[in-house]
């Protein structure tokens, strides 16, 4: 796994990549992390895509890992800007065609991108990500908004052992959790960016738009889904899956918000099937 700087603009976006021994002719994998995440999360699926022959690319969301974390006044930190943002990245990635893995709050983006640019896309795949308008944030993330409360919560490095924690359901070792905090103990900017995201996510409209998206919405999709899941109910991707023949759900019956860190092979075992079975 590889680690590179890109700088798309204003902002610099820190991304780990994955290639196969051999040349291929797949579309590349984008994979978004959720909250209060980065793209270390996909560090035992994307060795997993590389082996079956896929190039894969896991970026830090502007405002986390390492990539950029300008003040606010530079970026809005609303789900427009990570979009455009977004935008912006894969164009300078150069990508014309691509399959997209999203997990978790915040990368419910992604899900917006595939649907306004369906041209660029392969096909979606999505585990445990909100898809609802009446979807809530949990106490754990919602208390990072609240004024004086969220200035401090957010500045805890703890916050992502907590989050991750509560959100996966099992333990998680101190090395990876070191990892994860890394970004906190670094500076404080990491702590603000988080603040201003969940302050500005917006969640009851950006779940309306996806939820009319599906409507119109024809390819192939892969619902993976922890079905013990403290935060999100299945009963939207599991309606989705029965009321749309272009989406696919499977379930996994003990994991919860974060799937892909305990239950590796549970994960990319559907994802490289649907990922081969759909390949063009």
């Amino acid at each position: 796994m590889t680690e590179h700087s890109l700088t798309v603009g204003s902002l610099e976006w820190f991304y780990q990549e994955v290639s196969p021994i051999n040349e291929t002719e797949k579309s590349p994998v984008i994979l978004l992390h959720g909250l209060p995440s980065h793209s270390y999360t996909w560090r035992e699926i994307m060795p997993i895509l590389a082996d079956k022959g896929f190039r894969a690319i896991a970026p830090d969301w502007i405002g986390s890992g390492k990539s950029a974390k300008p003040d606010k006044r530079d970026f809005a930190y609303t789900s427009q800007a990570y979009g455009e943002a977004l935008e912006a990245f894969i164009e300078a990635l150069e990508i014309n065609k691509l399959s997209l893995v999203v997990q978790g709050f915040l990368a419910s983006v992604g899900i917006e991108y595939a649907f306004t640019h369906p041209d660029k896309i392969d096909r979606l795949i999505i585990l445990n990500t909100p898809l609802s308008p009446d979807v809530k944030l949990p106490w754990m993330m919602k208390q990072w908004a609240i004024p004086f409360m969220g200035d401090m919560v957010t500045q805890d490095p703890l916050i992502v052992d907590r989050t991750l924690e509560k959100g996966s359901g099992f333990v998680i070792s101190d090395e990876n959790l070191a990892t994860y905090r890394q970004p906190f103990l670094k500076s404080s900017a990491v702590g603000r960016s988080l603040l201003a995201t969940t302050k500005n996510l917006k969640l009851t409209s950006s779940m309306t738009s996806i939820q009319q998206g599906f409507n119109t919405w024809e390819h192939p999709t892969l619902i993976v889904w922890g079905m013990a899941d403290p935060w999100l109910s299945s009963q939207v991707p599991e309606t989705l899956a029965a009321t749309h023949g272009n989406v696919e759900l499977v379930k996994l019956d003990e994991a919860k918000h974060y799937p892909q860190e305990h239950w590796v092979q549970e994960v990319s075992n559907p994802i490289v099937n649907f990922l081969r079975r759909q390949a063009l």
